[in-house]
This record gives structure tokens, C-alpha cells and sequence, in this order.
């Protein structure tokens, strides 16, 4: 028992001091959500590069995967750079909840994300994926007593909300119900592992989880795709450039994403997600060609921020979680 207990215990490192300050997690959430929002239009450009069609579920497993456990890799070396030694890989339940962050956050969750990047387009990709924002501050509301709604932080997530609609106006997104579905999926999978993750970091070392994350959950998907038949072939020698940006951003945005998490609010993080579609539909102009007009991302951008101001500005009860 004594041990199980020094175990779970996890001395408050410089790192996570540094994410518990206020100003740091706004500006490294903006960074991770940044990140995460250049993630779809380059999943599609990536599918351009490799040839795999929007049908073709076995290579689009395939090429999750691969990136995926190429995050897993990056996020070792991270870890083992900042540390100065080889991650200390957690055990006994809190390996077993990694594993299973890994099998549902990872492989569960991109399953249906791919799937639906493969069926929308960027607008449409970004008005449903917005969605896992609202449905953290929700949770965290029934959760965390600390992290409750109030009519500050519900007006903030209108306003956002809002913003996030303003954004794909004119910019019509369109996509088959399949693909509706599949990222309505991936959202609610991606808001509901929030507080399990936060569960998980607060037992075990930020970086060993994501690692175990990252690279599970690859693993699962890269061997069902290439089970079902499916490969992966460059057809341009942008291809693997891109698919190495890919796997930063998911390794760079995994651990900013599990730190934030496992140091503040759910809800003061969750917002943030907010500013991915708007991300969305301007690379999605830039890469792949889709219709943007400026006046529709100032406005948004604009809404966003008031939203994201007011949401953080919310009070916060001073409780144990």
C-alpha cells in the first residue's frame, strides 16, 4: 500500500510549475490548439501526396498509424532531452489507464477522425470538431467541483461558438453523413478522454504517457490497416515532409495538451480548442483550395477571442478536486 501510495505521488517538476501559471497555459494552448488546427488540411494534402482515396479505410489506417508511433518516437526523445534520463514508465494502474488512454484517445478516437477528414471538407471539419470544446467545459462542469459553469463562461462559449459559425460562412462545407457521424464521434471521444488523461498525468510522468498513448494507439492502427490490405506510397517527394509535420504536431501537441490538462482547469483549457477551425479553414484556403473570405475569418477571430477572454476571466472556486 505504501508503495502503491509513493507511487501515484508526483513531485511538482519546474515543467509543470511553468504550466500552472495562468499566462503560460494561454499561450501554450494557443500554441497546441495552433498545432491541432494545421493537423486537417494537412491530413488531406497528405492523402493528395500518397494517393489514398477517400474509400480506401485500410491506407488511411496505414498512414495514422505511421504517424502516430512516429509522435510516440519524438515524444521519447523530448522527454529524454528535458530529463536528462530515460522516462520512468509508469506502473501497475496507471500503466493499465495509459494503455487504455492509448487504445480509446488515440486509435478509437482517429479511427472515425481520419475517416471523416477523408469525407469533409475543411469547413465542415471544423464547425463539428469545434464541438469537442463545448462538450469538455460540459463534463468539466459536472466533474471537477472547482471547474462549474457560470453565466460568464457559458456566454464565452456562445461567443465562440459563434465565431466558429462565422468563420465557414460562404465557405460551404459539405460532406456525406458517414463523415458527419465519424467526426461528431471523434469529438465526443476527444472530450470525454480530457479528464482521464488529467486522471492519468497527475499519477505518472506527463511524457511517459503520452509516449504510451501515442504509440499504442499507432501500433493498433497501423497494424489493423495493414491487415486490411492497406500500404502507403509517396507520389511526391513532399510526402514524407509532410507526414514527419504531421507526427510533430501530434507529438508536440500531445504532450503541451496533457501538461495543460494535468495543471488547470479542464475548462479554461478546453475553449481553446475554439481557435482550431479557424486555423482549419485558413490553411484548408491555403493548401487545398477552399473558398475564404476575410471578412468572415477577422469576424471570427475577433468573436473567438472575446469568448475565450470571457471564459478565462470566469471565476474559479478555490476547491479541492
Amino acid at each position: 500500500m505504501r508503495d502503491r501510495k509513493q507511487e501515484s505521488i508526483v513531485k511538482k517538476s519546474k515543467l509543470d510549475a511553468f504550466f500552472s501559471i495562468p499566462a503560460a497555459a494561454i499561450l501554450m494552448a494557443i500554441l497546441c490548439n495552433m498545432l491541432w488546427g494545421s493537423a486537417f488540411p494537412f491530413i488531406k494534402l497528405g492523402y493528395r501526396l500518397f494517393a489514398i482515396e477517400s474509400d480506401d479505410t485500410a491506407s488511411i489506417l496505414c498512414f495514422a498509424g505511421i504517424r502516430f508511433m512516429l509522435s510516440a518516437a519524438l515524444v521519447w526523445v523530448c522527454g529524454l532531452a528535458l530529463n536528462r534520463k530515460p522516462l520512468p514508465m509508469p506502473k501497475g494502474k496507471a500503466l493499465l489507464s495509459s494503455c487504455g488512454l492509448g487504445l480509446w484517445q488515440t486509435a478509437a478516437q482517429y479511427f472515425f477522425y481520419y475517416s471523416a477528414v477523408a469525407l469533409l471538407t475543411g469547413a465542415m471539419g471544423g464547425i463539428l470538431n469545434s464541438t469537442h470544446s463545448f462538450m469538455g467545459v460540459i463534463l468539466a462542469h459536472f466533474l471537477y467541483q472547482s471547474d462549474r459553469m457560470t453565466p460568464r463562461k457559458a456566454l464565452g462559449c456562445a461567443l465562440g461558438f459563434g465565431g466558429v459559425l462565422v468563420a465557414t460562412l460562404g465557405n460551404h462545407g459539405s460532406g456525406s453523413a458517414l463523415g458527419i457521424f465519424c467526426m461528431l464521434a471523434a469529438s465526443l471521444i476527444f472530450a470525454l478522454a480530457g479528464p482521464w488523461n488529467k486522471a492519468v498525468t497527475q499519477q505518472a510522468d506527463s511524457f511517459s504517457v503520452c509516449c504510451i498513448n501515442l504509440g499504442l494507439g499507432g501500433l493498433v492502427l497501423a497494424v489493423a490497416g495493414f491487415a486490411m490490405g492497406g500500404s502507403l506510397h509517396p507520389q511526391s517527394a513532399a510526402g514524407i515532409p509532410v507526414l514527419l509535420f504531421l507526427a510533430f504536431i501530434s507529438g508536440a501537441g500531445y504532450v503541451l495538451w496533457a501538461l495543460l490538462m494535468k495543471n488547470n482547469p479542464v475548462s479554461r483549457i478546453a475553449v481553446f480548442g475554439l481557435i482550431i477551425p479557424i486555423m482549419n479553414v485558413l490553411l484548408s484556403a491555403v493548401l487545398n483550395g477552399e473558398a475564404l473570405f476575410e471578412w468572415n475569418y477577422l469576424a471570427a477571430l475577433a468573436l473567438v477571442c472575446v469568448g475565450i477572454y470571457l471564459v478565462n476571466r470566469a471565476p474559479q472556486e478555490k476547491t479541492n478536486v
